[in-house]
C-alpha cells in the first residue's frame, strides 16, 4: 500500500505538470465569467420586464444543468485522455519496466495510478462545479436546492470514465484508450435517452433490454443525479403532474435521485474495473 501511495502522488505531481490541466482551469474560467455574463443578462431582462421569480428560477436551473451537461463531456474526456496513457505510456515508454523491476507489483502501479489521477479528476471536477453554481447564484439571487449532490455525482461520473480508461490503458495505446473511453461516454448517454423514450412510449421491452446494457458503464444513471440536485422543487412538482411519463423521458429532467442500488452497484463496478485492470496488467508482457 506504500508504494501505491508513492506512485499517487508521483501521479498527481505529473499530472499538475501537464498543459492540460493549466489549459482546462483557464477555459473553466472562461465559461463560468462567460455563464455569469449571460445569466446577469437574462435574469435583469426577466425581472424588468416582470418576469414571475418562479420562471426566473426554472430558466436559471435550465442554464446551469446545460452547464453541467457541457461539463460531463469535458470530464467525461478529461479523465479518459488523462488516464488512457497512464499505463500506456509508462509500458510504451519503458518506465514500467524500471518501475517493476523494484519490489513494487502491478497491483501498486494500477492502484497508485488510480489513486493520484482520482484525486486530480475529483478536485476538478468539485471545484469547477461548485464555482459555476456559486457564480449563478451569487448573480441571479437564486440557486438550486441541492448543489452538492449534484457536485459529487458529477465527480462520480468522472470516476467511472478515469477507471474505464485506465483499464483500457492496459491493453491499449493512449489514443486508441482514450478515444474508446470518450465514445463510450456518448453511447451510453444515447442510451439513456432511447431507454427513456422507450419507457414513455410504452415500449418497455426495449427500455429493459437498454437499461441492462447501461449497466456496463452507469454514467447515464449518475447523470440523473446531476439533474435532481439542480432541478428546482417547484419545476419538478409541475412537470410529474399530468405529463410526468412524458417528462421523465428528457434527460434534462429529473424527478428523483438515482437509487440507491444504483449508487451502490456504481461502487462495486468502480471495484470490479479496478481488479479487471490489474488482472489484465498481471498478464500483460512488459
Amino acid at each position: 500500500m506504500q508504494a501505491a501511495l508513492t506512485l499517487a502522488r508521483l501521479t498527481i505531481r505529473e499530472a499538475a505538470r501537464r498543459k492540460l490541466i493549466r489549459v482546462l482551469a483557464v477555459l473553466s474560467l472562461v465559461s463560468v465569467a462567460l455563464t455569469g455574463l449571460g445569466v446577469s443578462a437574462l435574469v435583469s431582462s426577466a425581472r424588468d420586464e416582470g418576469a414571475p421569480e418562479l420562471l426566473i428560477q426554472i430558466g436559471v436551473s435550465q442554464v446551469l444543468i446545460f452547464c453541467a451537461f457541457m461539463f460531463s463531456f469535458i470530464l467525461a474526456m478529461t479523465a479518459g485522455f488523462l488516464a488512457a496513457p497512464a499505463i500506456a505510456s509508462d509500458i510504451e515508454s519503458g518506465v514500467a519496466q524500471a518501475i517493476l523491476a523494484r519490489p513494487i507489483r502491478r497491483a501498486d502501479l494500477v492502484v497508485g495510478r488510480w489513486l493520484g489521477l482520482a484525486v486530480v479528476i475529483s478536485a476538478y471536477a468539485i471545484g469547477s462545479g461548485l464555482l459555476e453554481i456559486g457564480v449563478v447564484t451569487l448573480i441571479a439571487g437564486v440557486g438550486p436546492p441541492l448543489p452538492h449532490v449534484a457536485v459529487a455525482f458529477l465527480a462520480f461520473e468522472s470516476l467511472i470514465m478515469l477507471t474505464l480508461g485506465l483499464l483500457l490503458s492496459t491493453r491499449f495505446s493512449a489514443i486508441a484508450g482514450g478515444a474508446i473511453t470518450v465514445v463510450a461516454f456518448g453511447l451510453t448517454w444515447i442510451g439513456g435517452v432511447i431507454s427513456g423514450l422507450a419507457g414513455a412510449l410504452g415500449a418497455t421491452g426495449l427500455a429493459a433490454l437498454i437499461d441492462a446494457a447501461r449497466i456496463l458503464l452507469p454514467t447515464d444513471a449518475l447523470w440523473r443525479g446531476v439533474v435532481y440536485g439542480l432541478e428546482p422543487p417547484l419545476a419538478t412538482l409541475i412537470e410529474s403532474g399530468e405529463f410526468g411519463s412524458v417528462a421523465s423521458a428528457n434527460p434534462f429532467f429529473a424527478t428523483e435521485p438515482p437509487p440507491t442500488i444504483i449508487v451502490i452497484g456504481a461502487v462495486v463496478w468502480l471495484a470490479i474495473v479496478i481488479g479487471l485492470a490489474i488482472w489484465s496488467l498481471e498478464r500483460r508482457e512488459i
